[in-house]
């Protein structure tokens, strides 16, 4: 089974292309972070990363878990992962509060891209802050060993030829 991660900047397409993904039959995993606001929204809790960012983080990372003990399919497309989770610990000299599990060793990022980064109620954070991500996971995958693909800029339509291309031309990792 091959998991596998599309990571990279917020507000840089990942889910329009989770959902192109979804809608021509890949099994897909949305991403945690907007996930867990949503339950906590719903529950009344306090776990937002505007709020409580350790709260958030430890729920994000035992729900992206969770996701990847229970993706069986042949190929699953993660929106965002525990890689994500691991390299917000490591940004505040912390550590995961467990095991992240592996995922196919190469991972999509998609680039910043301000064209089409939007604020909403679960992106309150700003365009520079976006962009310190990205740039920290992209540093930070290989050292963990993982080879980083950039997305081109280009249509959600493109983006995922362009990775279901990858994924099949390449042997699991």
């Amino acid at each position: 089974m091959r998991k596998v991660v599309i990571t990279g900047c917020s507000g840089g397409g990942k889910s329009s292309l989770i959902s192109k993904l979804s809608s021509r039959g890949h099994a897909v995993v949305k991403e945690p972070g907007r996930r867990v606001i949503a339950a906590e929204r719903a529950g009344g809790g306090t776990g937002f990363p505007w709020e409580d960012a350790e709260r958030f983080a430890d729920l994000a990372f035992w729900m992206a878990v969770g996701d990847h003990a229970t993706a069986t399919a042949d190929v699953t497309f993660f929106d965002r992962s525990a890689l994500d989770q691991a390299a917000w610990y490591a940004r505040q000299n912390s550590r995961p509060p467990g095991e992240v599990p592996g995922y196919d060793r190469t991972v999509f990022l998609a680039p910043p891209w301000q064209e089409i980064f939007e604020n909403d109620p679960d992106r309150q954070h700003g365009f520079a802050d976006a962009v310190a991500e990205y740039d920290d996971l992209l540093a930070r995958l290989p050292t963990w060993g993982y080879t980083p693909v950039i997305l081109p800029k280009t249509s959600v339509i493109e983006r995922a030829d362009f990775i279901v291309n990858a994924v099949t031309r390449s042997p699991a990792a």
